[in-house]
C-alpha cells in the first residue's frame, strides 16, 4: 500500500459540479419527473466547498448552512406539492411556483445569508438554474417561495448557539479524567475544543442531552484494561499488531463526516435516480441529523469528561490499575489526539447516524452495498500536509457495517478506546432512527 504526502491548497471551484442543465418545464402532474435533481447536489456540494475553504470544517457553520439550505428546499416543494412532511413552515398556496426556481432561491437566500463574502459564486450557482428559465407567473412564485422558505429557517435559527461559548474548568490529574496535551494537539495552553456545541440548539432533537450515553467503564475494571491494551498495541505510531487494512481503513476514515458523508449521498441519489422532491428530504435529514449527532455526541463528552488513550498510556503508573504499564513514549499513528474529551466517540456518533438516514430514506433500506470514495485527508490534525490515499475506496454491504467500521476506525488511528468506538455507534444509531423515523415524512394523499 502506497502513502504519499503533498500541501493541497483548497480551490472552490475545484469543487464544483460541471453538468448539463435540463430546462425545467410546468406540468400538471408533478410527479412527472420533468426536473432536474442536480440541482440539489449542485447546491450541496458549492456550500460544502464554501465551508472547507472558510473553516475547514472545525465549526458547525457548514453543517448547519447545509441543514438550513436544505430544509428550506424541502419545505418550499412541499408547498409546491405535497408528498412528505414540513418542517416548521406552513404558507399560502404556490402550487403554480416552479419547483427549480424555488430550489434555487431559497439555496441561495440561505447561502447569501450564512457566507455573504461569497456573493459572486452564489450567484453565479443560482444563475446557472435559474437564467433558462423563462419569465412569467410561476418563476415569480418561484422566487417569492424560495425567499420565504429561506426566511423562515434563517430566522428559526436565530440565537441557535451554533457558534456559542460554554465554560470548562479543568480537573485536577487523576484517573480517568480528560486532561490537557496542548504539545499533542497543537492548540493553545487551556484551549479545549467544543465545549459550546454541547449546549447549541438541535434541529431535531428534542434536546442535547436527549440520549444519554451509559458512564464509561471504571479505570481498575477488565473492560478498561482489555480497552487500554488494545488501543495500545493497534493505535500506536509503528504497530506491529495493526494490520495494513486497518492501517488504511484508521486514515480513510478521518475525513470529516459532513463532507464525506455528503459526496457519499450526492453519488447515491445520481446512481439511484431519486428526483427533486426526494432528493430534497435526503439531504435535509441527512444535514440535520449530522449537525444534531455532534451536538448529543458533545453533551456527553462535556458530561463525562473521559480522557484519551494519549494521556491514559503515558500517566498509566497513576492510573490505581495495576494491568496497564505505562510507555511515556507512546504515540498514535496519526501522532496528533483532538482537544476535547474522549467519550464517546464523535466520529462513530455522527457517522452511524448518517448511514442510518441514509438507509431509512435512500429507499433501499440497510442491506445495500456500496463503495465510498475518499481520495485524501489530513494526515495529522487540522492544517496539516494532506496524505493520498491508496486505494481512495472502500466498500460495504451494508450502512450499519459502514458506519461501525467508521466507528472502531478510531482505535487504529490511536485517539479511542474501543468503548468510546462503540458506544459512538450505539449514540449514532438513535440520533439516526429518531431523525429519520419522526421528521418529513411519507404524506399517504
Amino acid at each position: 500500500m502506497k502513502t504519499t504526502f503533498r500541501i493541497v491548497t483548497l480551490s472552490l471551484m475545484g469543487f464544483y459540479i460541471i453538468s448539463s442543465l435540463a430546462l425545467s418545464c410546468q406540468s400538471d402532474d408533478m410527479a412527472v419527473k420533468g426536473y432536474n435533481p442536480q440541482i440539489i447536489t449542485s447546491w450541496n456540494q458549492t456550500i460544502m466547498a464554501l465551508a472547507i475553504e472558510e473553516d475547514q470544517l472545525l465549526t458547525l457553520k457548514g453543517v448547519r448552512t447545509e441543514g438550513m439550505m436544505h430544509i428550506a428546499i424541502h419545505n418550499a416543494l412541499n408547498t409546491i406539492e405535497s408528498r412528505y412532511e414540513k418542517f416548521a413552515f406552513e404558507t399560502a398556496d404556490y402550487s403554480s411556483a416552479d419547483p427549480m426556481v424555488a430550489i434555487a432561491q431559497a439555496a441561495f437566500e440561505v447561502g447569501i445569508s450564512q457566507y455573504p463574502d461569497k456573493e459572486e459564486a452564489l450567484i453565479a450557482e443560482r444563475s446557472k438554474w435559474l437564467g433558462p428559465i423563462v419569465e412569467g407567473e410561476a418563476k415569480t412564485q418561484g422566487i417569492r417561495l424560495g425567499k420565504e422558505a429561506a426566511d423562515k429557517i434563517i430566522m428559526d435559527r436565530t440565537n441557535d448557539q451554533w457558534n456559542g461559548q460554554a465554560e470548562y474548568s479543568w480537573h485536577p490529574m487523576a484517573p480517568g479524567v480528560y486532561a490537557e496535551f496542548n504539545e499533542h494537539s497543537g492548540t493553545p495552553e487551556g484551549f479545549v475544543f467544543g465545549a459550546g456545541w454541547a449546549v447549541a440548539k438541535p434541529f431535531l432533537l428534542n434536546a442535547s442531552d436527549q440520549f444519554r450515553s451509559p458512564p464509561p467503564p471504571a479505570i481498575n475494571s477488565a473492560r478498561y484494561t482489555d480497552a487500554f491494551q488494545e488501543v495500545k498495541a493497534y493505535g500506536g505510531f509503528e504497530s506491529s499488531s495493526r494490520s495494513d487494512d486497518q492501517r488504511h481503513l484508521a486514515l480513510w476514515w478521518k475525513d470529516f463526516v459532513e463532507n464525506s458523508h455528503n459526496r457519499l449521498a450526492r453519488d447515491l441519489v445520481r446512481k439511484e435516480g431519486l428526483d427533486i422532491w426526494e432528493s430534497a428530504r435526503l439531504f435535509a435529514l441527512l444535514n440535520m441529523t449530522i449537525y444534531d449527532a455532534y451536538i448529543s455526541v458533545f453533551d456527553n463528552k462535556f458530561y463525562y469528561n473521559h480522557w484519551r488513550p494519549y494521556t491514559a498510556i503515558r500517566w498509566a503508573d497513576n492510573d490505581t490499575n495495576p494491568d496497564t504499564e505505562q510507555d511515556s513514549e507512546w504515540n498514535n499513528l496519526h501522532r496528533h489526539t483532538y482537544a476535547f474529551p474522549s467519550y464517546p466517540s464523535a466520529h462513530g456518533t455522527a457517522s452511524t447516524a448518517a448511514m442510518m438516514v441514509l438507509a431509512n430514506t435512500l429507499g433501499k433500506g440497510d442491506a445495500y452495498g456500496f463503495t465510498m470514495v475518499t481520495e485524501e485527508v489530513d494526515s495529522a490534525g487540522p492544517f496539516s500536509e494532506k496524505l493520498l490515499l491508496d486505494p481512495p475506496t472502500r466498500s460495504f454491504e451494508s450502512f450499519s457495517q459502514a458506519g461501525l467500521e467508521a466507528s472502531l476506525s478510531r482505535i487504529y488511528l490511536g485517539i479511542h478506546f474501543r468503548y468510546d468506538s462503540e458506544e459512538g455507534n450505539k449514540l449514532g444509531a438513535k440520533v439516526g432512527a429518531f431523525t429519520s423515523g419522526t421528521f418529513l415524512l411519507p404524506i399517504n394523499n
